[in-house]
């Protein structure tokens, strides 16, 4: 079961407004104990959007899916994950409820739009206004506003993922290296085979701001063996007579 995201929004794609989901989740992930496996980005296009929740939905992931569930127009996500899952719509009770004691005397048939779920669906509660999201088949449907997404989806993984926390829990090390990317790669494979639960990386600089030409070499995984794993790099650099710092 690993975590995903979908940031949906034409507003994200055109320029309109810059996505601030997805630094948000690798965060509240990781203090955790978890980690971001993939993040996608859609536009409101109903069939696109349908086809990837269909997808997403029968991938067995736990999926935040952040916009689009309000009730104008240009909102489709209640819509297409109803068409994904093969349901129709229902005004939920409970979102009912939240939504009148939200507008009271001010509530309208528009405004209750947006507690119609697909079918099946349970809510999510919103602390900042009482319009909730709604969650089926382990996705988590928010809604785009960062002040009401994130305090939803940190209620979610606090009450229904606590028993995951530390599942994940990584570290990391690396060093600056000043040699050829080629020269190291064969070093980098090395590593990789003999270091099941790491991952080596390489970061290449080009002499941004007058530093010279560098590469972040280094190891991110199972926190037991980035140690050994940075001392094998080190000597392997050396031998290659590369320096590291």
């Amino acid at each position: 079961m690993a975590f995903g995201a979908l940031v949906i929004g034409d507003e994200i794609l055109v320029g309109k407004r810059q996505d601030k989901h997805l630094s948000f989740i690798i965060q509240a992930l990781a203090q955790r104990g978890l980690r971001l496996a993939w993040c996608e980005y859609h536009g409101d296009d109903p069939e696109q959007l349908t086809a990837a929740l269909r997808r997403t939905f029968t991938a067995g992931d736990v999926v935040f899916s952040f916009g689009g569930i309000g009730a104008t127009p240009d909102d489709h996500t209640r819509q297409c994950a109803a068409a994904a899952l093969g349901v129709g719509l229902a005004l939920h009770p409970e979102a009912e409820h939240e939504i009148r004691g939200r507008f009271g005397a001010e509530t309208t048939p528009q405004r209750l739009k947006m507690g119609e779920f697909p079918v099946g669906a349970e809510i999510v509660p919103n602390p900042f206004n009482r319009i909730p999201g709604f969650t089926v088949r382990e996705h988590w449907f928010v809604p785009g506003f960062p002040q009401m997404a994130w305090p939803m989806l940190e209620w979610v993984l606090d009450t229904k993922y606590r028993h995951l926390f530390d599942r994940d829990r990584w570290a990391e090390a690396s060093v600056i290296v000043h040699l050829p990317e080629s020269t190291i790669t064969p070093l980098m494979e090395e590593i990789n085979a003999k270091y099941k639960g790491l991952k080596v990386f390489s970061l290449p600089s080009m002499g941004e701001g007058g530093t010279r030409r560098h590469i972040e070499l280094g190891v991110r995984g199972a926190p037991a063996e980035v140690g050994p794993a940075m001392e094998d790099l080190r000597r392997g650099v050396a031998a290659l007579g590369g320096a590291s710092q």
